[in-house]
């Protein structure tokens, strides 16, 4: 893989509004990064984004962000049907990326881009920033020191309310629009955390879905269920998994319990919550333990850095790359679809 001298130049395509807060000011705070130029259709809101984030460039011409010779890296922030067009640019025009989540809209899009990167002998990351997190790196931590002993199941309950845009009709909302977006809600929010259990837990190896549209808001679906399989553990077992994510629901829940032989972890995946531990001693008793682990203002921070690190430094390697998000859009088409996963992660012949 290519490895860059700081400082390392970044381009944004789609300076919306998970670039506002939650990313873009992450660039800028990076010692070894520069955000130098933002694209966003409208000009006008580039040249907004530019002069309120102080960016020096700004375009509504994508091919102007890819073609810069200033820059070595490039950030496509847009919906994820042009995820693979921009990052297969980018990788002909030499140039490092970070895409949003998910990935893109399929597996083998997924598999076009990790193939392009390799081949280009540049790196491919994909902003699942779950992995770089204190607070899930805790829970990690637990799991690696087999505080809760083997793992046996981990369980995701998660449900929330309509949102009022959908009840308004809003078609301007690519979130729910499976051209635009690969699915709905469930790619765009439960991909965090399908993402985030492979990365605790170990690949997902066999995994079987149900889905629904209950509400009928949209045309991608709102109600899903799946049940799963871990990689095997040290010891030849392997951890079940089962969630439930509902879109259309009366109430908010988000809550996940990992199971093991001698203790539990539960968390939450997107809620400002405690993680807690609960283990039995060698003399039988229990002992439990929480933490609050707060995030970062702006919530690429570690993901963000983590890049860098990837960038400059030969040896470390970014736990959020094309290869393993790769994986967790092929587990995602495999629940809305019954493809099997196996089959979608075979390669091509």
């Amino acid at each position: 893989m290519t490895l860059f001298e700081a400082p390392i130049r970044w381009g944004i395509i789609g300076c919306g509004a998970v670039t506002e807060v939650k990313s873009g000011p992450a660039y800028q705070q990076e010692p070894r990064f520069e955000l130098r130029q933002v694209m966003r259709r409208s000009l006008a809101k580039a040249a907004d984004y530019a002069a309120r984030h102080q960016v020096p460039c700004f375009t509504a011409d994508a091919d102007a962000v890819l073609q810069n010779p200033e820059l070595h890296a490039i950030y496509v922030a847009t919906p994820p049907d042009s995820h693979m067009q921009y990052a297969l640019a980018a990788a002909q025009a030499g140039k490092a990326c970070c895409v949003e989540k998910p990935m893109a809209l399929d597996t083998e899009q997924c598999r076009q881009m990790v193939q392009a990167f390799a081949v280009a002998g540049l790196p491919l990351f994909v902003a699942y920033y779950r992995r770089s997190l204190p607070r899930f790196l805790q829970v990690k931590h637990w799991l690696d020191e087999q505080r809760i002993g083997f793992v046996r199941h981990v369980r995701w309950d998660f449900s929330r309310p309509v949102h009022p845009r959908d009840l308004a009709g809003d078609d301007a909302n690519w979130r729910v629009d499976p051209k635009q977006a690969g699915g709905g809600y469930f790619v765009d929010l439960a991909s965090h955390g399908l993402d985030l259990l492979q990365f605790l837990l170990g690949d997902i190896t066999q995994v079987q879905g149900l889905v629904q549209r209950q509400a009928k808001l949209y045309a991608a679906e709102d109600a899903v269920t799946a049940i799963w399989q871990h990689q095997a553990q040290a010891d030849g077992s392997c951890a079940t998994g089962s969630a439930s994510w509902h879109f259309a629901a009366d109430t908010r829940r988000d809550a996940v319990l990992i199971q093991g032989s001698v203790g539990s972890i539960e968390f939450s995946v997107f809620e400002e919550a405690a993680v807690h531990l609960t283990t039995r001693q060698s003399d039988g008793t229990m002992h439990s333990e929480s933490c609050v682990i707060a995030h970062p203002p702006h919530i690429q921070h570690y993901h963000v850095h983590n890049m860098a690190r990837a960038l400059t430094e030969p040896a470390y390697q970014h736990p959020s790359t094309g290869d393993t998000a790769l994986k967790t859009t092929a587990v995602m088409e495999a629940i809305l679809t019954g493809t099997p996963l196996a089959t979608l992660l075979a390669l091509p012949k």
